[in-house]
């Protein structure tokens, strides 16, 4: 055999290896997968403790990735930074986020939770209504559903949202301010809210009764629906099946969330009675609802323009 002859072979032989060699690099380039953004409580905690998801999609060819967020607004964050494909939220965060340009796509909605969010004021204080609040210290979570609360129980009210002094608080931050009295009135979500009530004796001045619907919405972009719509109902499926289960045994779900969210389980019990466990397909009436929060926040100027809601919904 002649030297280029053993030459070429050799090449041949090389390229060959490193073909072999680079086989599962490409296939793992080329994985399918959908990356979900979840926060300790929701459909979306369940769907992971449980795996279930992943047995949906894995016949499909998708792997699934998980990422935790301490709220709406950093998850739906998370949606715009393209670092996550599902995300789940309040009302008011979807808002901000449109608003920021974030290419959200609403897919579903539980059903209306208005005793899920409430105006809480330390066990002694001498606050009894929300008229009550004009010139006190209020803390909440920036751009969260309580935002709104705030808004719409200040209006009913009689207040204006400049009678009231805000401190923008995440849920742990706003828990320590109310613990130490450093504000007057905490405005906060569940299980906060009943973790509060149990430990401190929090009283409630307002929940959203009559005045909110405090709906949880559902998304995902819209660059990861043009490529996988598919996907989406797939998702969604998952989530209605979990809350099924859950709604079955309340202690059970209970049990799960304060594993993963640090809550007594007493204290997730009584926040889960005061939801409903179903997934709803989204609709005009719902979008339309959306579209007033949307509004009352532009002309508070809390967001820098206007938006056309129905421009981020799923069709």
């Amino acid at each position: 055999m002649s030297r280029i002859t053993r030459r070429a072979l050799g090449f041949a032989t090389l390229a060959g290896l490193m073909l072999v060699s680079a086989a599962p690099s490409i296939a793992v380039a080329q994985e399918k997968v959908v990356r979900m953004g979840n926060q300790k409580v929701g459909a979306y905690a369940l769907m992971k403790a449980r795996g279930i998801l992943e047995e949906r999609l894995k016949p499909l060819g998708y792997a699934v990735t998980w990422k935790e967020f301490p709220s709406g607004p950093q998850l739906l964050e998370g949606v715009k930074a393209g670092v996550v494909d599902f995300a789940h939220s309040g009302d008011a965060p979807p808002i901000f986020a449109q608003a920021a340009g974030a290419p959200l796509l609403y897919i579903g909605h539980e059903p209306a939770a208005p005793k899920g969010e409430a105006i809480i004021v330390p066990k002694d204080s001498p606050i009894k209504t929300v008229a009550d609040l004009k010139g006190k210290k209020i803390a909440l979570n920036k751009g969260s559903n309580v935002h709104y609360l705030l808004v719409r129980a200040l209006e009913k009210a009689g207040l204006k949202y400049t009678d009231v002094e805000l401190v923008y608080l995440p849920p742990v931050g706003g828990r320590a301010a109310f613990e130490k009295g450093e504000v007057d009135a905490w405005v906060i979500w569940e299980p906060y809210g009943t973790a509060a009530e149990m430990s401190l004796g929090a009283r409630t001045v307002a929940d959203g009764t009559g005045l909110v619907s405090n709906y949880e919405f559902f998304f995902t972009s819209k660059t990861f629906a043009e490529a996988h719509r598919q996907i989406i109902e797939v998702v969604l499926g998952a989530a209605r099946d979990v809350y099924a289960e859950a709604a079955k045994d309340i202690r059970g779900t209970a049990k799960t969330f304060s594993a993963a969210a640090g809550f007594p389980e007493p204290v997730m019990e009584v926040a889960l009675s005061r939801r409903t466990f179903d997934i709803l397909p989204i609709s005009s009436s719902v979008i339309a609802e959306q579209q007033r929060i949307a509004d009352t926040f532009k002309d508070l100027g809390l967001i820098p323009a206007a938006i056309k809601v129905s421009d981020a919904a799923h069709q």
